[in-house]
């Protein structure tokens, strides 16, 4: 991300407050989207919350004057990470959520790193080793049991948990993808970039099931919070945090995500999560720490 002056000490209290709101956040944000079901279609969802992230980036980086221009020729990456970072998995989301709950989800999407050290290692065509090796098939199996565990007898559930396995592959391509555009323009410069432009590959679709919405209180403000806090406020006081501590550091943020899924479905929604998804989480994260190791060289 970012470059510039970072902590490379012990975290201070604001870093720590940085840290635990951004795995807060990121960690609700499944069970927001849960809770916008209960009134408003998917598509509503994803344009209400991509739209909204769009608005509130775009007023921070404008209040801050910052208006860097991106750069033709990096156009089409910009495009790509449009559409694998943010337009593609935040449609997959909810329509997964009408399948399996914000639980299962979570703990589904700590599958990322996996996916994002394979992608790297298929980019750069390096052979994994040692631990990055072990990580990978801890990781997978993780995943295995995760979704076994979960899917039960029904298609439908099964379904949701692909939609949401193909949401974090996504995930994957993109933070391949978007570490040349980071250093070159910023977090900020290029999250709001992107959501601007998803914004409007989404609204297509936003529009298909209009008619179908109940617009309820409750609903409607879940992805009010969803867009404003989980996307726009989020990604910015995420750019914060790399800015202090560095982008290896803050990614231990994705660690905890499935965490806090997990209790806040289990807590609030009473949601049921299989003993042997469980065990698979335990995997996936611990795999996911070991991929996402530097390996050494030689």
């Amino acid at each position: 991300m970012h470059s510039g002056p970072e902590n490379t000490g012990e975290f201070t209290l604001r870093d720590w407050v940085l840290f635990v709101s951004i795995a807060g956040i990121w960690g609700s944000s499944f069970l927001l989207i849960a809770f916008a079901l209960e009134g408003l279609e998917p598509s509503t969802i994803t344009i209400g919350r991509v739209g909204l992230g769009a608005l509130t980036l775009w007023g921070i980086r404008l209040l801050g004057s910052n208006r860097t221009r991106i750069d033709r020729e990096d156009y089409p990456r910009l495009i790509a990470l449009s559409l694998l970072w943010v337009a593609i998995p935040f449609s997959l989301f909810p329509l997964a959520q009408e399948h399996i709950n914000s639980a299962v989800t979570g703990l589904l999407n700590g599958a990322m790193p996996i996916f994002a050290a394979v992608i790297s290692i298929v980019l750069f065509r390096v052979a994994p080793r040692g631990a990055q090796l072990l990580g990978i098939i801890v990781g997978f199996s993780g995943i295995v049991l995760v979704s076994v565990g979960s899917a039960g007898d029904e298609s439908s559930q099964l379904r949701g948990i692909l939609m949401v396995l193909a949401a974090t592959l996504c995930y994957g391509l993109a933070v391949n993808l978007a570490p040349p555009l980071q250093r070159k323009y910023g977090a900020m410069v290029l999250m709001s970039s992107v959501l601007g432009l998803a914004t409007l590959a989404v609204i297509p679709l936003g529009f298909r099931d209009f008619g179908e919405n109940s617009w309820e209180l409750g609903p409607i403000a879940s992805v009010i919070a969803l867009g404003a806090i989980g996307t726009g406020a989020a990604y910015w006081i995420m750019s914060t945090l790399v800015g202090r501590v560095g982008a290896i550091r803050a990614s231990f943020i994705t660690y905890l995500i499935p965490v806090v899924s997990l209790v806040l479905g289990v807590v609030i929604r009473n949601d049921v999560v299989e003993p042997i998804a469980l065990v698979g989480a335990i995997l996936t994260i611990g795999g996911a720490l070991l991929a996402s190791r530097k390996q050494a060289n030689g």
